[in-house]
């Protein structure tokens, strides 16, 4: 079931886009703003004095109001629209992971998004074999009533596309909307916008570079109950949609391959590592266990209310903190026991140092000091 929430009036979105836009502004330090200053516009006004204390010599750079403005009518050229976090169509899955996108711009069938999902992604360079049980594991979980996730990327990724259009597909996109990589799939993505959903987390005119793609990955797992690989040699970025599946709880799959044939080396490693074993349909759906939804703290523009009592940490504990950082990445709980403050307090300050630029997020809750 969808997530019960309220929807951000035209001013809250454009407020709420330009945070997320903004320098140095990821989904985490965007909840973490929204906690602290109650709303987006609040948020925006107290960057640079944020910033400075967190040694950056220079504020980032926030968007206009009217540069939002239009990103926000380019979207709606194109037909599509922005849902924001905790609004009732935004996907209840995506909600659970540990850094969902404040805002994503979506085409097509919004009631989808809450339908039961399932990520199935592969290899680019897709053997014959691996098409063929692609197709089939796409049109069996179609039919069953699951709406089939994946990235509109050549190979496993474009046929389970093509497969499931009739019964309800998902593609994610690691530039904007309006940028389709590869462009040979424009009109495969132009199907799926008509009969199923795009939708992306980057601006509109965003160009995909190599460092965006794990981020897609992690909304098509993020999106899905489960994700079922079917070709993927070492080292590919089916792998690490895997893996951060296994990471937001989801359930992974893997179809077996000829140990001779360096695409099946990735799925055999994940078969070997844990995963389930499918050659069919029916296998995925058996092994597809049903996840309890986990209840967020951020519904639409009023954020939480838990950072408002925090008073702004004194130099002393930016000292023990930056003390304690360095360029290996180190979880937030363990600065917090080592530091002796609130947590409260470290997640300002290290808000704080990532408005700087001075701060990298990592996986698995850990942060190190650029």
């Amino acid at each position: 079931m969808a997530p019960r929430g309220v929807r951000l009036d035209h001013d809250q979105r454009r407020d709420w886009l330009r945070l997320i836009r903004t320098e140095n502004v990821g989904p985490r330090s965007f909840r973490n703003l929204i906690n602290r200053y109650g709303g987006a516009a609040a948020a925006l006004d107290a960057l640079p004095g944020l910033a400075r204390r967190g040694g950056g010599l220079i504020p980032p750079r926030v968007p206009s109001p009217a540069e939002a403005e239009a990103e926000m009518r380019a979207l709606e050229r194109l037909g599509g629209q922005f849902l924001a976090l905790g609004e009732p169509d935004y996907p209840a899955l995506l909600r659970e992971i540990d850094d969902p996108p404040p805002l994503i711009a979506v085409l097509g069938r919004v009631d989808l998004l809450n339908r039961p999902c399932v990520g199935i992604v592969g290899s680019r360079n897709a053997s014959g074999a691996g098409r063929t049980m692609t197709a089939r594991l796409s049109r069996g979980l179609g039919e069953a009533g699951w709406v089939v996730v994946s990235g509109l990327a050549r190979g496993i990724d474009a046929v389970a596309h093509e497969a499931s259009l009739g019964t309800g597909t998902i593609a994610v996109l690691a530039g904007g909307l309006d940028r389709p990589y590869p462009r040979e799939n424009e009109p495969l993505m132009r199907a799926i916008a008509e009969q199923g959903v795009v939708l992306s987390e980057m601006p509109m005119g965003w160009e995909p570079r190599a460092r965006d793609f794990p981020r897609r990955n992690r909304l098509v797992s993020g999106l899905s109950r489960g994700v079922v690989v079917v070709e993927a040699a070492d080292r590919s970025g089916s792998l690490i949609t895997a893996r951060l599946a296994g990471e937001q709880g989801r359930d992974v799959f893997a179809v077996p391959g000829s140990p001779l044939d360096p695409r099946a080396s990735g799925t055999n490693a994940l078969i070997r590592q844990g995963a389930t074993l499918v050659t069919s349909a029916s296998d995925v759906l058996e092994g597809l266990s049903l996840l309890h939804d986990t209840p967020r703290p951020l519904d639409a523009e009023e954020g939480s209310d838990a950072g408002f009592d925090i008073p702004d940490p004194s130099d002393d504990a930016r000292g023990r903190l930056l003390q304690l950082l360095g360029p290996t990445p180190l979880p937030v709980d363990d600065l917090v026991a080592m530091s002796g403050l609130s947590a409260g307090a470290v997640q300002i300050l290290l808000l704080e140092l990532e408005l700087a630029g001075r701060l990298e997020r990592h996986g698995g809750g850990r942060v190190s000091l650029l």
